[in-house]
């Protein structure tokens, strides 16, 4: 599982967004065809799943090509999208086999929801989750609040829309999410870098998309699959889970902390533990 993580620019300006991505943010210094040659080179070694992730992914200048590149290639192809502005032709490249589409959901009452995102956008999100439905996307929607009971209603509202697939998860303490406190390893989830890891906007290779300070090499200056096997991300790894330690993964791990796309929910909580052989990945 690789995550593109393409841009640090974002419309909204969530409080607990683990980059600190905003409107004020970069597409960074990879080029579109630093991007294509991710995306050979990962086929290349057979990683089956990709994720395009952000930052608001959709912004990027080259999303389009490189998701039709992915998809080209036969990889299971996922977006992880706020969903705020979906352009008419944009829903066409978000019906192609093999893609699928990921978002977040805060409350289902929106004064709640715009809270946690900075500007107004329940309405727009939640509008284009009922047509990512209709049109039967596959779609998965990570739930991110605070008690059970915000949850429940969360969820509610999610399966009335007719959602299927439903995580939920708690703010992560990663950048805005930190409230200025250093990085732990601790609020990772113990199995970052295993068969997953994430590459940013400038090439940084990291375990996953919540240990971007953890870099492991840059794909501008050696090819992925050194990258993937080379002592950096194994010493990240090992570091990972032995700081996580035999710690439950509350509240159910996904979507917001994305597992492989493969993986249900209940599974992808106990990543490695039979009955599953799933990983995390967001």
């Amino acid at each position: 599982m690789l995550w593109l993580d393409l841009t640090r620019k974002y419309q909204l300006r969530c409080v607990h967004c683990y980059n600190g991505s905003g409107a004020d943010g970069t597409h960074g210094t990879m080029t579109r065809s630093d991007w294509i040659n991710v995306l050979d080179e990962g086929a290349a070694l057979g990683v089956p799943h990709v994720q395009f992730i952000g930052g608001e992914p959709t912004l990027h200048p080259d999303f389009d090509t490189l998701v039709t590149h992915a998809l080209g290639l036969g990889m299971q192809t996922e977006v992880y999208s706020n969903l705020v502005h979906v352009p008419s032709a944009r829903w066409e490249l978000f019906r192609r086999n093999g893609l699928s589409l990921a978002t977040s959901y805060y409350s289902a009452k929106a004064n709640a929801h715009d809270a946690m995102t900075g500007r107004p956008s329940h309405r727009r999100t939640r509008a284009n989750i009922e047509k990512a439905v209709q049109l039967g996307i596959p779609l998965r929607t990570g739930i991110v609040a605070e008690t059970d009971e915000q949850i429940a209603e969360a969820r509610r509202d999610l399966e009335m829309l007719g959602v299927k697939q439903i995580g939920a998860d708690r703010v992560r303490p990663f950048g805005r999410g930190a409230q200025g406190k250093a990085p732990d390893l601790t609020g990772l989830c113990g199995n970052c870098g295993n068969g997953a890891a994430a590459i940013g906007p400038d090439g940084a290779v990291s375990p996953c998309v919540f240990s971007t300070w953890i870099k492991t090499g840059n794909v501008r200056d050696a090819p992925l699959g050194e990258v993937l096997t080379g002592s950096g991300m194994a010493e990240a790894a090992t570091a990972i889970r032995n700081a996580r330690g035999a710690k439950e993964c509350q509240p159910d791990c996904v979507p917001n902390n994305p597992c492989d796309p493969r993986c249900e929910p209940a599974a992808a909580c106990t990543p490695g533990t039979p009955p599953s052989d799933c990983d995390p990945r967001r």
